[in-house]
């Protein structure tokens, strides 16, 4: 009776920011559990070689776009191309995201503006362009990549902060308009997890700090997301909804 709670065979997926990281995990996990995959970036190298390693075995379909998330225009082509390569996108991970650390009274406007369209304003743009054909099929599953930034803080991650903490009010606001129509909205807030981004921004000594921080004492692992995002993603998750996960190793409570 359960052991297909968390198969997606027949879903299509979009993962954006999905060349590496915590987005090239999360595809791979929907991979193996049976969705065709789209990702996107920037870079179509990237994409190329992680669509490979993301589809290798699996016998899914999949395809990339490259879309820069500051851009509306790209991120409505995005949409656009994704819908014309599968056909149908069944979950949305909205993944892609950027940080650009500044006390309050050194931000830039275009610091922060970019990195509100990135983290936020591109998120209700492709979101809003791929709900039409959810609520036609009356099923869709859309998760934000917040953050424990949302939820907690940090010196210096006033833009970062905000955006993430905007994904999760998004979520709930998104769940009352799109309950009816059997599609569920949630964020995954991740904690201390050493992908490329905090791997550029932080010292060794801020990266040893971020650990100790953590109940569990160590960085959190790009494939230790895979199983949230599975739930959120398929029939196992079917009655969660306008919630943020947090996985974090226990840094919040900590």
């Amino acid at each position: 009776m359960y052991e297909n709670l968390f198969n997606v065979a027949g879903k299509t997926a979009l993962v954006t920011g999905g060349s590496k990281g915590l987005g090239k995990a999360m595809a791979r996990g929907l991979a193996e559990a049976g969705a065709d995959i789209v990702i996107s970036s920037r870079h179509e190298e990237e994409l190329r070689t992680a669509l490979d390693d993301i589809l290798r075995g699996t016998g899914r379909r999949g395809g990339y776009v490259v879309a820069d998330m500051s851009n509306r225009d790209d991120v409505n082509r995005l949409a656009g191309e994704a819908l014309k390569k599968m056909g149908k996108i069944d979950i949305l991970i909205n993944n892609a995201g950027t940080n650009i650390p500044q006390p309050i009274d050194e931000i830039k406007d275009e610091d922060w503006d970019r990195v509100l369209e990135i983290n936020l304003n591109s998120i209700m743009a492709l979101t809003r362009a791929l709900v039409p054909q959810m609520k036609e099929r009356r099923w869709g599953r859309i998760i934000h990549i917040s953050s424990v930034m949302g939820v907690v803080s940090k010196a210096g991650r006033n833009a970062y902060s905000v955006t993430k903490s905007a994904l999760i009010g998004f979520a709930r606001a998104s769940a009352i308009d799109l309950g009816p129509y059997g599609i569920t909205v949630n964020c995954i807030a991740p904690g201390p997890f050493l992908t490329d981004l905090p791997g550029r921004l932080l010292s060794p000594a801020e990266k040893d700090e971020f650990a100790r921080m953590t109940v569990m004492n160590r960085w959190g692992e790009p494939s230790e997301l895979v199983g949230p995002a599975l739930l959120l993603s398929s029939d196992a998750g079917s009655y969660i909804t306008g919630e943020t996960i947090v996985v974090d190793g226990g840094f919040v409570v900590k």
